[in-house]
């Protein structure tokens, strides 16, 4: 008996009982369905933290800090056996880091609090200064507008997604979390009041409160403050989404570093500017320092060896790469245990399609007796019990991956929109193809094993004894 004779006397046998079919199937198909949607979700998971690593430079990005200043990436992963360094960010260090091996670019990043002024709002706001190389190197997708101009006259913004949420009314404090209504400005037209010295903005309100440029009223504190400069702004561009739709930028307000530098030097003119370092005398320093510093590196498996050397300089050091190990070795058990949950589905599923098939047995026993008369060979009765098997497993493995797919769909489109899960726009569900042909092999395997015993005991009937009890 060849294998095209075993194929159809097993599909022949599983037709024959279309209902018995029918259920052991469908156990398969929720078995497969709930495994491949449970570690579709630790996937989903994964991917979305893959999309926001990007945005914030990759696997291949150092961002390096000194004395006065921090990485800003949510998943920066930096070694607690660092000493706080003592060493500061600035030009002569950028040259330095350049010259290092395998490291092929060099951006500053200067952050600093600031405060944004339209009507009776006001916002705090967090400012992320660059050059125009360095910003594109966030991958910020703009809904409209473009990046800030390189050393413009004006400081040009561009405004996270999100960061309307941060303007409340002066007078109240209310904010759209607590009203649940955005406040009347169009970022991207009109013009609004930046202000760099937060400091003397609040003491001038203290001295004022009907005053908030701080301008003289009469007072001896106001008379010896001097009056808080705000700068004119537009909006130069708006980063894409929603006000719910969170990514790595949806919450700064961006501009272009040279022009911020010129601004805060003419502005802090013998004083400290915010966030730089000063000497012992609370003077400010010569050099202009920056937050950090963000290296691209060649390769990601040249990263530890580039932050090794900037930790012997004597440089704080983030990277994304040992961070995205650690999460990777997480999301591993996350998958772990939502596939064991699924798996419990196709495991009752395994035991109907050992009922069925022994269910068979007893039912086909004098036919299995003839067989042997015949002289069919006890390898091919065990093939074609283990073959009905497969082909229920099969089955159910396919019908289940269309069902996961469908329940992935719901799952993403309920999702989409919701406060409680954030994903910054990915699926919450992904199903790879690898994770389909692996369930259906799975599947498969799984009616093999199930069928197993009953083709052992289909091999071991005596031929007479089944004929006579047939």
């Amino acid at each position: 008996m060849n294998w095209m004779d075993l194929l159809r006397m097993s599909g022949s046998n599983l037709r024959r009982r279309k209902l018995r079919t029918f259920l052991t199937v469908l156990g398969v198909v929720i078995g497969t369905a709930s495994i491949v949607v449970m570690i579709s979700l630790g996937l989903g998971l994964q991917q979305a933290m893959y999309q926001e690593i990007e945005q914030y430079g990759g696997l291949t990005t150092v961002n390096v800090s000194g004395a006065n200043g921090g990485g800003d990436m949510m998943y920066g992963y930096m070694d607690d056996s660092q000493e706080e360094s003592e060493e500061y960010v600035d030009d002569a260090c950028l040259a330095k880091l350049a010259k290092l091996e395998h490291v092929t670019n060099v951006e500053p990043v200067y952050n600093m609090s600031v405060m944004l002024l339209k009507g009776s709002y006001e916002g705090n706001m967090q400012l992320m200064a660059m050059t125009p190389e360095g910003l594109k190197t966030r991958n910020i997708e703009l809904s409209q507008g473009s990046l800030p101009a390189k050393g413009s006259a004006q400081i040009e913004l561009v405004y996270g997604n999100m960061a309307i949420m941060n303007f409340y009314e002066k007078g109240t404090g209310n904010s759209y979390w607590d009203t649940g209504e955005l406040p009347d400005i169009d970022l991207a037209k009109d013009s609004l009041f930046l202000i760099l010295d937060q400091d003397s903005y609040y003491a001038s309100r203290e001295q004022s409160p009907l005053d908030m440029g701080g301008d003289d009223d009469g007072g001896e504190g106001a008379q010896s403050s001097k009056p808080v400069q705000k700068h004119v702004v537009r909006g130069c561009g708006l980063v894409k989404g929603g006000i719910e739709d969170y990514n790595a930028n949806c919450y700064y307000i961006f501009c272009d570093l040279d022009t911020l530098k010129q601004v805060l030097k003419k502005e802090f003119a013998g004083r400290v500017i915010p966030g730089q370092p000063q000497t012992k005398n609370g003077k400010p320093m010569k050099e202009f320092c920056y937050s950090y510093a963000q290296l691209k590196v060649d390769d990601k498996d040249n990263v530890a060896q580039v932050a090794n050397t900037i930790k012997e300089m004597g440089y704080n050091v983030e990277t994304n790469a040992e961070m995205m190990d650690s999460v990777n070795r997480q999301m591993g058990i996350i998958q772990a245990v939502l596939g064991g949950i699924g798996a419990v589905s196709l495991f009752v599923a395994a035991i109907g399609i050992a009922n069925t098939m022994m269910m068979s047995i007893y039912e086909r026993t004098k036919e299995i007796g003839v067989m042997k008369v015949l002289g069919c060979s006890l390898g091919n009765i065990r093939g074609m019990f283990l073959m009905e098997a497969a082909f229920i497993g099969m089955f159910g493995g396919i019908v289940g991956n269309a069902l996961s797919f469908l329940m992935s769909m719901v799952i993403n489109a309920l999702t989409a929109n919701s406060d409680m899960i954030s994903t910054g726009g990915a699926d919450i569900s992904y199903i790879p193809i690898w994770l389909m042909l692996a369930s259906i092999g799975f599947a498969m395997l799984v009616g093999i094993v199930a069928g197993y015993f009953p083709a052992k005991r289909a091999m071991k009937l005596s031929p007479l004894e089944a004929i006579r009890n047939g």
